[in-house]
């Protein structure tokens, strides 16, 4: 190359910012290269120290090594992600079975394992409680992973790992092209009766993209259901969408995804007995809070006949109202209309008081001020990875710097769907790390001159993103292992979700909901009248989630010797006997397009949602009863949950904030289930 590789040394810039601005793709495979090698080297001299292993010897070089290989992987897969393209695509296919290969070369090292068995049966009394909390996590994650089976069974698991990394990377690929592949044409702007016009500007723009000048493109989101089926009137338009939206995977050639499905799932399966589990899902709960599929059974099972009853009485509402039977792509244009008409409230109505800057600046940034007292200052002279991503440095009200937060706001072909957030650098004081962390939403961006305005629910999500950035920044730990959000699975949603309480905070509210063009802000009355409909629809929102949930934790329920050979035929026998199957209230991600599972980290953990919300509802209730939004309140939330990280195990650090273990009933109120 005719200049130095920028991942080859750490950043200079504010943070540890990636130079972006100097990263080509030619970069990106070296780097791995040099990373790969690099770690296994420190790793091998740690095996190869002849002194009896102790945390100094052993520990803290493993928390050291690596340093390259993160950086180039940090990224890299933020660019897989967010701007893919073909280079990216076939680098990403290649580097999967290389990345499981190293992480496994680390992970089966016996010489490796040898020492932490020994620094764990004999801890020093005198540790600290984080680094007494890093020898347990390193001997019980080394132990999960397979390091003490024999060498016959560790090449076994090396092959299953092998072939499981590039299945799932294949089933993002696919998803990604036959998503883009589906969105929906639409010739005619009155087909688009409904839309607000900058959604209209959007689909005109998105159409031009792709060549097709005059016409409107409707482009697909992650889950099944789209936020225009709210407003569209045509039922003919509607129904377009949704089928398109549920074919995803299904339809042969290259981007279908049921034989990876079917794949990915049998191997799981022997991996887990491998290791000596009766189920992927076993595997992955032993190394959770729930800690067995049972718990979480006894918990979906608990919630699911309530949800889908409540489901049924509004499908009924609905249809009064519609005159006709509702399917799949009615309900949320008849919910709307119901809501309307039971509360007074139209989400629709809304979207003029939630122009996007104002969302972030007046209303995101604004409560993490009042909570925290952190500031944002944007960072124009700071390059993102791609031009539209903007940055910006946070500070503390000392004027300490807290790192840097990215935004990644509108949608386009090169980035999955659904919304994200990522770590580009995570804090460590063993490694004297800073924070750099990024957001990725799928925001349809209007013309250039046209406003951006948040649906309801894009708000919300906005919230719930910007809660795992906090998460990130504020995490302030000693060691790798534990920086911002390496925590638990089923806990790691937990803080975003609590952050979602502050959209409709009537001081938050307030500052932020202002009409784009009159600058009158949202009615108190709306405001009351949405806090009233709160419960609203939540038989269809809790039924489309459990139902994804359920069908999670079916397709890893079983043995190796259960043969699955029919895609459709499992879900719908799973939906079924979960009582789930109603056809006007699909599963949020059918298994085809399920990337939560099939390709994101959330195989058997998808039940993670709603079990992080029973200690999310009961949070809310201690702000409420605690007065709120307080700096008082926001610090006890930040120094004893957000600030620990992965430190110390979260429930631990949850009754030292609460001052007792959660309890459910918060959340069977705010879902109707009570």
């Amino acid at each position: 190359m005719s200049q130095p590789n920028p991942f080859l040394a750490p950043s200079t810039l504010p943070h540890g910012l990636p130079p972006f601005a100097e990263i080509v793709p030619a970069h990106f495979r070296p780097a791995f290269d040099a990373g790969f090698a690099e770690q296994l080297t420190e790793v091998a001299a740690i095996t190869a120290d002849p002194a009896a292993p102790t945390v100094e010897n052993t520990l803290l070089p493993l928390e050291r090594s690596g340093q390259l290989l993160e950086r180039v992987a940090n990224v890299f897969y933020n660019k897989s992600s967010a701007d893919n393209d073909d280079f990216v695509s076939e680098l990403e296919e290649e580097m999967a079975p290389r990345m499981a290969a190293h992480s496994d070369a680390i992970r089966l090292d016996p010489a490796l394992y040898a020492r932490v068995a020994a620094i764990h049966s004999s801890l020093h009394p005198g540790l600290d409680p984080e680094t007494r909390y890093l020898v347990e996590r390193y001997f019980a994650e080394l132990t999960l992973a397979g390091a003490g089976l024999g060498e016959t069974q560790k090449q076994t698991l090396r092959d299953y790992n092998r072939e499981l990394s590039t299945l799932t990377t294949r089933f993002e690929k696919n998803l990604l092209a036959d998503t883009n592949d589906l969105a929906v044409v639409i010739d005619d702007v009155a087909e688009l009766d409904g839309l607000g016009s900058d959604d209209i500007s959007a689909a005109a723009s998105a159409a031009a993209e792709r060549g097709l000048d005059g016409k409107y493109l409707i482009t697909l989101v992650l889950p099944t259901g789209h936020p225009y089926l709210s407003q569209l009137t045509s039922r003919d338009v509607r129904q377009r969408i949704m089928e398109a939206s549920r074919s995803r995977g299904i339809r042969g050639g290259d981007n279908d995804t049921r034989a990876l499905v079917l794949e990915i799932t049998r191997i799981r399966a022997q991996r887990a007995a491998l290791l000596g589990f009766d189920s992927h899902a076993a595997y992955v709960t032993a190394d959770s809070t729930a800690q067995t599929p049972a718990r979480v059974s006894e918990m979906l099972g608990r919630l699911a006949p309530p949800a889908a009853r409540n489901a049924r009485a509004e499908q009924a509402e609905l249809e009064t109202v519609a005159g006709h039977e509702i399917e799949s792509w009615d309900w949320a244009f008849y919910s709307e209309k119901v809501r309307a008409a039971k509360y007074d409230v139209d989400t629709a109505s809304m979207r003029p008081y939630f122009e996007a800057e104002r969302v972030l600046r007046d209303g995101i940034f604004f409560a993490a001020e009042k909570l925290y007292g952190v500031t944002f200052t944007e960072r124009a002279d700071l390059v993102g990875y791609r031009p539209e991503v903007r940055v910006f440095e946070v500070h503390g009200d000392d004027g300490e710097a807290i790192g840097l937060y990215l935004l990644d706001l509108y949608t386009r072909d090169s980035k999955r769907g659904g919304a994200w957030m990522n770590s580009l650098i995570s804090q460590s004081r063993l490694l004297g790390h800073p924070t750099v962390v990024v957001n990725n939403l799928n925001v349809p961006k209007p013309a250039d001159g046209t406003p951006t305005l948040l649906t309801y629910d894009l708000v919300n999500t906005f919230f719930h993103e910007f809660g795992h950035a906090l998460h990130g920044l504020f995490a302030r730990v000693t060691y790798p292992m534990f920086s911002g959000t390496n925590v638990y699975r089923d806990f790691v949603e937990f803080p975003s979700q609590v952050n979602e309480m502050w959209m409709l905070w009537p001081e938050i509210l307030a500052n932020f909901a202002v009409h784009y063009e009159t600058g009158e802000r949202m009615p108190q009355e709306l405001v009351e009248k949405l806090q009233a409909s709160s419960a609203f629809n939540e038989g269809f929102a809790t039924s489309e989630y459990l139902a994804a949930a359920l069908l999670d934790q079916a397709w890893h329920a079983f043995s190796p010797d259960v043969i699955v050979t029919d895609v459709a035929a499992f879900e719908r026998d799973a939906l079924a006997a979960a009582g789930l199957d109603n056809p006007a209230v699909p599963t949020r991600y059918s298994t085809t397009y399920f990337a939560h599972t099939f390709s994101g980290g959330y195989a058997a953990a998808y039940y993670s949602y709603i079990w992080s919300e029973v200690l999310d509802a009961d949070t809310v209730d201690w702000f409420t009863e605690n007065g709120g939004l307080t700096r008082e309140n926001g610090d006890r939330f930040r120094d004893r949950l957000l600030g620990v990280g992965g430190s110390k195990d979260p429930l631990e650090a949850y009754r030292e904030f609460r001052g007792r273990d959660a309890v459910i009933e918060p959340l069977l109120k705010r879902r109707g289930l009570n």
